[in-house]
C-alpha cells in the first residue's frame, strides 16, 4: 500500500495540488505556493470547536486593500492558490467577491471554506462564476448534534439547501472545480462519519475529515476521541474508498490525505499577521510592517517548518513514514507547546500514548 502523499493526478499531488519538484522549490527558495487567506473574524455560529473562536468583526481588521497587496507580494513569491479560510464565515465579509474578482483576475486558483448557511442561489452563482471551488462544513446528519457542534439552530437543513444551491448551478458537472464537505472528528459525530463519507463519495463530493486540534474554543468543551478510536475510524474511511478505487495510508491529520502546507503555505490573518498555519498560532510577521517577503525569508519558524523532516523531535523524527507525512504540527503545538515535537495524537507513536492519553484527559477537564 502506498503513502496517500503518492498519489498523483495530472502530475500533482493528490490533497496538496502541488507536484513534488513544485513544492521542494518552493521549501528551498523561500516561496509561497498558497496563501490562506482570513477575511474577517466575523460568523454568524460560534462552532464549539472553531480554532479561532470566531464572532463578531475585530477592531482594525484588513482592508480590501490591503489584502489585495499580500496577494501581489505572494504572486512575486510563487503564489498559484489562495484559500480562504475560517477564523469568521468568509461569505460575511460585505467585499467578499471583490477579493474573489481579483484572485480571478490574476489567474490564481481558489477555495473557499464556508459553513454553507449563506450560500443562496444567486452566491453560488456568483462562486461558480469566479472560479470558486468550495468546501462546506457538515459534521453530521443529526439535526441536534450539528446545532450542537455549531452553536446554531437548524444548520443542518440551511447547510442542506446551500449544498443544493451549488448542486442547481452545475458544481458536480465542473471538473474544474472541487465541491468538498468538511467534518471535524470528535466524540459526538464519530460514530456517523463513516455514512457521511460515503454519502460524500456516492455524489463526488471531495471529503475533508480532520482531527481536532485543541486550540480556542475546543478548550472549553469534551470533544476529544481517543487515539484508538480514530485509528479505526481511518481504517473504516479507507475500506469505503478501496470501493471507490481509491488507496491511501490512514496517517493523521487529514483522512486520505497528508498535510505538507508547512512546505509551501502561510496564514494571512484578519488582522494582517503572519502565521505558519491555523494551528500553529504563532505569529511570525505583520504585514503592516515588514513586507511578506521580508517575513518568509527571516522566520525562523518557517525554516524550521521547511527543512522537516530533519527538525522534527521524538518518534515523528524518527518515523519511516516522515518522508511524506510529519503528523499535525497544530496538535503538536497546541498540546506540547513545541511546532516540532512528535504529534502526540498519531497513532504510530506508540511511546508517546501514555503521554498523549494524560494531556488529552486534562484538556478535557
Amino acid at each position: 500500500m502506498s503513502c496517500v502523499s503518492s498519489r498523483i493526478e495530472k502530475g500533482k499531488i493528490i490533497g496538496l495540488d502541488f507536484t513534488k519538484d513544485e513544492i521542494n522549490y518552493a521549501r528551498q527558495n523561500n516561496q509561497i505556493l498558497s496563501l490562506d487567506l482570513e477575511l474577517s473574524h466575523r460568523c454568524n455560529l460560534r462552532c464549539v470547536y472553531c480554532f479561532a473562536e470566531s464572532g463578531p468583526a475585530l477592531k482594525d481588521e484588513i482592508t480590501l486593500e490591503e489584502i489585495k497587496d499580500v496577494i501581489d507580494q505572494a504572486l512575486d513569491l510563487g503564489l498559484k492558490k489562495v484559500s480562504i479560510v475560517g477564523g469568521g464565515e468568509p461569505l460575511m465579509y460585505p467585499d467578499f467577491f471583490k477579493v474573489t474578482g481579483y484572485i480571478k483576475e490574476k489567474g490564481l486558483d481558489q477555495i473557499v471554506f464556508t459553513n454553507g448557511t449563506l450560500i443562496t442561489e444567486e452566491v453560488a452563482e456568483k462562486l461558480k462564476a469566479d472560479r470558486i471551488s468550495v468546501v462546506m462544513k457538515l459534521n453530521s446528519f443529526d439535526p441536534q448534534t450539528q446545532d450542537f457542534l455549531t452553536e446554531g439552530k437548524n444548520v443542518l437543513k440551511r447547510i442542506m439547501t446551500g449544498y443544493e444551491n451549488l448542486c442547481q448551478v452545475g458544481y458536480l458537472d465542473d471538473e474544474e472545480l472541487t465541491l468538498g464537505v468538511e467534518s471535524v472528528i470528535c466524540k459526538q459525530n464519530i460514530g456517523e462519519l463513516p455514512k457521511i463519507w460515503r454519502w460524500a463519495r456516492e455524489r463526488r463530493i471531495t471529503p475533508y475529515f480532520e482531527i481536532l486540534t485543541v486550540q480556542g474554543r475546543a478548550r472549553n468543551y469534551d470533544l476529544l476521541v481517543p487515539i484508538a478510536e480514530v485509528k479505526v475510524l481511518f481504517e473504516d474511511l479507507l475500506a469505503i474508498d478501496q470501493e471507490f478505487g481509491y488507496n491511501w495510508t490512514p496517517i493523521p491529520p487529514i483522512a486520505g490525505q497528508t498535510c505538507q502546507r508547512n512546505y509551501y503555505a502561510i496564514l494571512l490573518t484578519s488582522l494582517g499577521k503572519i502565521q505558519p498555519c491555523t494551528g500553529i498560532s504563532v505569529e511570525i510577521g505583520d504585514i503592516r510592517k515588514s513586507s511578506l517577503k521580508e517575513i518568509v525569508e527571516s522566520s525562523e519558524v518557517l525554516a524550521q517548518l521547511r527543512k522537516m523532516p530533519e527538525t522534527l523531535k521524538g518518534p515523528c523524527g524518527s518515523c519511516e513514514k516522515n518522508v511524506d507525512c510529519y503528523g499535525c504540527r497544530g496538535s503538536a503545538y497546541n498540546l506540547t507547546g513545541d511546532y516540532l515535537a512528535s504529534d502526540p495524537l498519531c497513532w504510530h507513536n506508540e511511546c508517546d500514548l501514555e503521554v498523549t492519553n494524560s494531556v488529552l484527559a486534562q484538556q478535557a477537564r
